[in-house]
């Protein structure tokens, strides 16, 4: 187990130094920052000054090195827009956005689960068909489609609930719907299969000759083996999450990181966008290294030997 961690690791650094490199190589071919951070009136002076204080007048070798230094004390410039540290407005941000990524998870376990269990366990019956038709929708229909059909249904039409900003316990139902909506469908189609393949299992078959009752079968036996599917795929779409929930935020201004990255990307706020896109690949990384662990705690033929 020490070795299969310790290994997941060592592949997380590599992963997160590659990203460092590719920020660092797209940043510097998209353009010079000094035409984004100085008006077009600026001076040839300022232009100079502003190019030595940002080092871009030094070898890339060395402008990589400095990158390096500062991710690691934290430091990656003031927002252009806001005249503040970057990784200060993202750190405000963040707790928004994993508020309403919790909410939105938490949504689809509480209903996936139940419902992908059950649909396994009884195919073709009433559940089963209602479970694969909430599925298709789920998987087919676009997020911010779910949300902006929401909110003219329950804001606008019935008036039930808000449409937009951050607030009670109210103003995280649409918004954490639409968020984990594909969630819920693609979790309870990746139960149903693995419950369906696990009940034909030759143990499960065995446990019910031998008198245990079905119930202690499906929820205790086979749940942990069709967990796997499961777990990996929302392991993944939490790292997707991270960075896709850019649209709902939008959808719904709501004040997290994916809203301070379309505003960067708005205002041209160089200096935000490269922050949000390592800090969000740092957490990816960190959440897959972590769904693996889980994962050979699930099932421990998958660990190295």
């Amino acid at each position: 187990m020490i070795r299969y961690i310790f290994r997941r690791f060592w592949q997380g650094l590599i992963a997160v130094f590659l990203l460092t490199v590719i920020v660092f190589i797209l940043a510097r071919a998209a353009g010079d920052p000094v035409n984004l951070m100085l008006p077009i009136s600026a001076s040839e002076e300022d232009r100079q000054r502003l190019t030595e204080e940002l080092g871009l007048d030094r070898s890339l070798p060395v402008q990589f090195v400095d990158f390096v230094g500062d991710l690691v004390r934290g430091d990656l410039g003031d927002s252009l827009q806001q005249r503040k540290p970057v990784t200060e407005l993202y750190f405000e941000r963040l707790p928004n956005t994993f508020l309403l990524i919790g909410a939105g998870i938490l949504l689809a376990i509480v209903v996936a689960l139940p419902l992908g269990v059950l649909a396994g366990a009884n195919r073709g019956k009433p559940i089963d068909k209602i479970a694969k038709t909430i599925a298709a929708i789920g998987i087919a229909a676009p997020s911010f489609w779910v949300g902006i059909v929401l909110i003219n249904i329950f804001a606008v039409r019935l008036g039930l609930l808000p449409a937009a900003r951050m607030g009670g316990l109210d103003h995280y139902i649409l918004p954490a719907f639409s968020l984990g909506f594909f969630a819920l469908a693609a979790m309870t189609r990746l139960l149903r299969s693995s419950m369906m393949e696990t009940l034909d299992s030759e143990f499960v078959k065995l446990a019910l000759i031998k008198g245990v009752s079905r119930n202690m079968v499906l929820w205790r036996h086979c749940l942990k083996n069709a967990l796997l599917p499961a777990v990996t795929f929302l392991g993944m779409y939490i790292g997707i999450l991270i960075g896709g929930a850019v649209v709902i935020e939008t959808v719904f201004a709501w004040p997290g990181v994916g809203r301070l990255a379309y505003e960067a990307i708005l205002y041209r706020d160089y200096p935000v966008i490269q922050c949000v896109v390592i800090f969000n690949g740092l957490l990816i990384v960190l959440i897959n290294f972590l769904t693996d662990i889980t994962y050979s705690y699930i099932d421990p033929r998958i660990r190295y030997g």
